[in-house]
């Protein structure tokens, strides 16, 4: 099971939102590269890398932080929000990105979702789900669209994505708890894809329940920096779960 940490972006500096709402930040580090070397340290190898601003404008904005990032560690890094263009694809793997993650253009253009999958190999695309009230979000969490949850993933399965996260935004930043409910419900009906959870994670107990699941992967945000799970946890838990 990997363990993914996630670094929000917002004017450069790491953030947390709550529920997505861009008025609902928190600044926790003004350097994401300190908190990347941190992460490192304690024996995290994957980063969730999101640029927030980008996600508002429509286009890739903090391509050197993934840069400065990709350059001083030797995380593995999926780096998402903005990418919208042939362009935006290219800058996120010319700077280090290991991964694309592609979310509303997977629902507003999919053929660019398709044509991308075709150049760099499902392996290389990590497709980010948001969902509130069975709505998938768009657009920085800010759109909502009327289509059927289970039937878009479907059909992006079967265009070739190997790769999900999917982040319920209800439960994002609120530490509740994560969406058990709904992840099993995906992993029953995807067991080709690799799925990752995110949103809602408060402590190891989650982290070990959503393993038990079958998930492949979990993203942790907030809980970290609010300090429910400590960095020193997380180096057991990733020895256990080996």
């Amino acid at each position: 099971m990997n363990i993914i940490v996630a670094i929000d972006l917002i004017d450069g500096k790491c953030v947390r939102l709550t529920q997505g709402d861009y008025r609902r930040k928190k600044i926790y580090n003004k350097d994401p590269l300190d908190m990347a070397l941190l992460l490192e340290d304690n024996g995290i190898s994957r980063l969730h890398l999101v640029d927030l601003d980008g996600a508002k404008k429509g286009k890739v904005i903090h391509w050197n932080v993934l840069e400065k990032i990709a350059k001083h560690t030797h995380l593995i890094i999926d780096f998402g929000g903005g990418i919208h263009t042939d362009e935006d694809v290219r800058i996120v793997f010319e700077n280090g990105g290991n991964m694309a993650t592609i979310g509303s253009i997977a629902v507003t253009k999919p053929f660019l979702l398709e044509k991308w999958i075709h150049i760099y190999g499902g392996e290389k695309i990590l497709l980010g789900v948001d969902v509130k009230d069975n709505k998938i979000a768009s657009n920085g969490w800010t759109k909502f669209h009327e289509i059927p949850f289970f039937s878009f993933l479907e059909e992006k399965n079967s265009h070739g994505i190997k790769k999900i996260f999917c982040t319920d935004i209800s439960k994002d930043g609120k530490l509740y708890g994560p969406s058990f409910s709904l992840y099993k419900k995906i992993i029953l009906k995807f067991p080709n894809i690799e799925f990752i959870a995110s949103g809602g994670i408060r402590n190891i107990e989650d982290i070990k329940n959503l393993y038990d699941l079958g998930c492949h992967g979990v993203i942790i945000g907030k809980a970290i920096y609010e300090n429910k799970i400590l960095l020193s946890e997380l180096k057991d838990i990733l020895v256990s779960l080996k």
